[in-house]
């Protein structure tokens, strides 16, 4: 299904940009003449691997030229992302989006945003000039860019995206289909509880000058998200900054990276930020009242129009939507309205996100987690003097410690606000640990540094209902055994693949085989050789090995609470849900799973005896941003494998419409180790390239280095980026 969507997309976005398509808006001569003494005062310098390094006098000259860079590498993917912040994807997309743009519109208020950019420190409103500018600017110089839909970038946009993660908006356990049921005509929608994302992850690891061979800290930074959903890039001015490393398309902050004081790691976080209050609604004289401490408030009634596309035109749809004190009612359960209480944008979130790359050192730095704005993130830190650090989350609200915030709280009375947000110096976190090293894989805090880890009972639930995953297990063990790390040695470790969770699953289907399949049972021809692959393997993906492709499509048919990874206060973890499984689970719900792929491999290519890298593959023939996959053209063996079974290396692959074979989406994407000291030294990778352009050589450059794991050293000092320069200019030339 989610694969014929992509292919919707594809098609309507044709239609659209070919009757829709906009020039961007013109420039008057005033508004050119005053860009272009602009674009004089920057320079971006490209290297030999298509990375723009940007300086500029002042820190608003670099986010001019960090975004007008950025537009040239994939203007596209700017444009998208705030076509989604803005709530009209729908536009675009049709009516499939209709609800998704509802809960933008609901969760993320435009006219918020706007009063925020009004309200802007003078510093940070000549950040936020500067990146509309850097847009404008470029699509002046780029008339042959048709825009889908934003033909002019307003300074206010980026208060509606405030933090880099790559799913911004937090909605507890809402889902897409209560919020249609409420607000749609679909009546017959019955709650089930939402399972989160099995397959999210990032991994970050800090390693003290105790571990290391040079007595530096170094630092490993491993997000895992949808391929070229962040390109590479360098911001430098004369106003202190310094900051290098994966800004998402659109953003004018670093959100995973470095300067030359200290570096920044952020996995996501499941820490509570937003929670899901049930309101009594009273209707008196034909209008609606929400009942709070036995008083009653009117609600609060907006209207909202989104305009979908349908046939060519744009078709617009108003919803009556309805607000509490509490946030915006998204869902009916028990015939009671709730309504949703979060911090999805704010301008302290916006001022955290850019402050942080200026951090000089530790204290610095936290000095910036005092603001507690960071919703959604977990921080892995490194510095030059040594320092790693750890924080679980960092915007936490106070609340009842008596209640289970994972639930639907009673939203009549006021023992159940919040009460104000957590220091950071209460939230969990650790700095230093005596082991000499930090790691977090989406996973409990209470196994960040193994035996060193922060104790659970020292804490509130809600402040980290994350369980424990096998890519933290794993990380663990590496760790733990780990000395005299240098870069090389730092990234090995984070591309150990070992897939930790058939350790616990294969012995119980190898011992239900063996048990209760005898030799005369027709199974047992047809599956004793893959059986015995299976008990022979070391657990580590390969792209030659066979194992592996049995273990990955196997898991796959299996009861999906081992994928699991995030959990809710009080439930069992991914490790506890797996043990669990494999000591209870029968015959029937082990081995006709094996039997099946088994069965499906055959039929797609003669013989189950597939290696893992025939049929993980690496593809990227376009720089569209939903991607079309075709078994008849050129791809890339990938040995590594999904998050959820421990793979550290993340690859997430699936099968599309019309292939035999997966194709990776998502996964590693930017990777990079930094050693601190008196000089930086540090090491990169990309999927693919820095350019979402087919025809620049920097679309697939790093393709075969992805593939071997093989890293680029990065160029940080100007001396080494003009060495390898291949291009300088002032944006507009």
């Amino acid at each position: 299904m989610q694969n014929f969507k992509y292919i919707i997309t594809i098609f309507w976005l044709i239609v659209f940009s070919f009757n829709n398509a906009s020039t961007a808006q013109k420039l008057d001569s005033k508004e050119i003449n005053r860009l272009q003494k602009l674009a004089q005062q920057v320079t971006i310098i490209r290297d030999n691997w298509g990375i723009a390094h940007v300086y500029g006098k002042t820190d608003a000259d670099a986010v001019f030229g960090m975004l007008y860079a950025q537009c040239e590498d994939d203007f596209k993917r700017v444009e998208y992302n705030y076509i989604d912040k803005l709530g009209r994807l729908a536009e675009i997309k049709g009516k499939a989006a209709l609800y998704n743009d509802l809960e933008t519109r609901l969760l993320i208020d435009e006219n918020e945003a706007r009063t925020d950019y009004k309200n802007a420190a003078p510093w940070l409103k000549k950040l936020l000039n500067s990146y509309a500018d850097g847009i404008n600017f470029y699509l002046h110089n780029h008339p042959e860019v048709k825009p889908l839909i934003i033909t002019h970038f307003e300074p206010w946009f980026p208060l509606l995206w405030t933090d880099g993660s790559i799913g911004a908006i937090n909605t507890a356990d809402l889902s897409d289909a209560e919020l249609k049921s409420f607000y749609g005509s679909d009546d017959k929608f019955t709650y089930t509880e939402k399972i989160k994302d099995m397959q999210t992850g990032s991994n970050g690891f800090a390693i003290a000058p105790s571990k290391t061979a040079s007595g530096n800290a170094i630092l490993y930074i491993n997000p895992h998200t949808t391929f070229y959903f962040r390109p590479e890039i360098q911001i430098n001015s004369e106003e202190g900054l310094n900051a290098y490393g994966a800004v998402t398309w659109g953003q004018f902050f670093i959100y995973q990276g470095f300067n030359e004081n200290c570096g920044w790691m952020h996995t996501s976080s499941n820490v509570d930020v937003a929670d899901l209050y049930s309101e009594k609604i009273v209707t008196k004289n034909k209008k609606l009242f929400y009942e709070y401490d036995h008083k009653l408030f009117p609600v609060i009634e907006k209207n909202i129009t989104i305009s979908y596309l349908e046939n060519g035109k744009l078709i617009p749809k108003t919803f009556k939507t309805y607000f509490t004190h509490n946030g915006p009612v998204m869902a009916k359960r028990d015939d009671k309205w709730i309504s949703l209480k979060s911090n999805n944008r704010s301008m302290k979130s916006l001022e955290q996100s850019w402050l942080r790359i200026k951090s000089k050192n530790f204290d610095d730095y936290k000095k910036v987690m005092e603001l507690k704005a960071n919703t959604s993130n977990n921080t892995v830190y490194a510095d030059n003097k040594g320092n790693i650090a750890y924080w679980h989350g960092n915007f936490i609200p106070i609340r009842d410690k008596n209640l289970n915030w994972a639930k639907v709280v009673d939203g009549t009375t006021s023992t159940t606000q919040w009460k104000g947000l957590h220091n950071p110096s209460e939230t969990v976190h650790l700095f230093n640990p005596q082991n000499g090293w930090l790691q977090n894989c989406n996973s409990t805090p209470y196994s960040v540094a193994g035996i060193n880890s922060p104790k659970k009972e020292n804490y509130l639930p809600y402040m980290a209902p994350d369980g424990e995953n096998f890519r933290a297990l794993n990380a663990v063990r590496l760790l733990s055994k780990g000395t005299n790390y240098t870069l090389d040695k730092v990234i090995a470790d984070g591309y150990d693949t070992k897939l930790s969770i058939f350790e616990i699953l294969i012995p119980a289907l190898v011992s239900n085989f063996e048990k209760n399949i005898q030799a005369e049972n027709p199974l047992y021809n047809e599956l004793i050789e893959p059986i015995t692959v299976l008990k022979k393997w070391d657990y580590y993906a390969n792209e030659n090995s066979v194992a592996t492709t049995l273990a990955n499509e196997w898991g796959y048919k299996l009861n999906p609470i081992i994928q699991k990874s995030y959990i809710d206060q009080g439930k069992m973890d991914q490790v506890e849900n797996t043990i669990q499984f494999a000591k209870t689970a029968t015959s029937e719900q082990l081995i006709p799973q094996l039997q099946s792929v088994v069965s499906e491999l055959k039929t797609k290519f003669g013989t189950w005896k597939i290696p893992w890298g025939d049929l993980n593959r690496f593809q990227r023939f376009s720089g569209d941003i939903n991607l079309s996959y075709n078994d008849a053209f050129e791809s890339l063996p990938i040995g590594n494998s999904a998050a959820i079974w421990g793979c550290l290396p993340a690859y997430k692959s699936s099968y599309q419409i019309g292939t035999k074979k997966r194709y990776g989406y998502s996964g590693n994407s930017f990777v990079c180790a930094v050693e601190f000291g008196p000089k930086i030294k540090a090491k990169s990778l990309l999927a693919g390239g820095n350019s979402g352009d087919l025809k620049s050589k920097h679309f697939m450059d790093q393709a075969i280095m992805y593939q071997k794991g093989q890293f680029k050293d990065v160029l940080f000092y100007k001396e080494d980026i003009e060495k390898n320069a291949e291009r300088t200019y002032h944006p507009g030339e």
